[in-house]
């Protein structure tokens, strides 16, 4: 299955990119303030294709979570071309008596067989997660 990407250059280090023809994401240094820059993104991927994970195979087991927030960190190595050496997720899973078990098995799976944007690093990832039983307790 072939994905095309496609970077158009607009002014400084600003792109605006699409993939496969979708909506237009601007891509800039992280000074700017004006878009992503890449390895912000490269997290952005990893905690995006993490959560649809999770949110799917916990409602697949019909988890009573109610909204799902994932927090991505990652260290870079000193030297270029300061690849990601270590990345941290956090899953915060809130909901009215969620099981550990299952947030467990959800994120396990992920990380192990479904998630191909961590599949395709080769830093090392590492994930925690916690469960908020009622949504006022956290801020989303």
């Amino acid at each position: 299955m072939a994905v095309q990407a496609e970077l158009g250059w607009t002014d400084g280090l600003q792109f605006i990119g699409r993939v496969d023809g979708g909506p237009a994401v601007v891509i800039d240094t992280a000074e700017s303030g004006s878009g992503a820059g890449p390895m912000g993104l490269i997290l952005m991927g990893v905690g995006g294709c993490a959560a649809m994970d999770v949110v799917s195979i916990l409602k697949k087991r019909r988890s009573s979570f109610t909204a799902l927030k994932v927090n991505v960190s990652g260290e870079r190595a000193p030297e270029h071309p300061r690849r990601y050496t270590r990345i941290r997720i956090e899953f915060v899973v809130v909901g009215r008596g969620v099981k550990p078990r299952e947030v467990e098995r959800a994120i396990s799976l992920s990380m192990t067989r479904y998630c191909s944007a961590v599949a395709s690093l080769t830093a090392e990832v590492e994930h925690t997660y916690r469960i908020v039983e009622d949504e006022r307790d956290t801020e989303l």
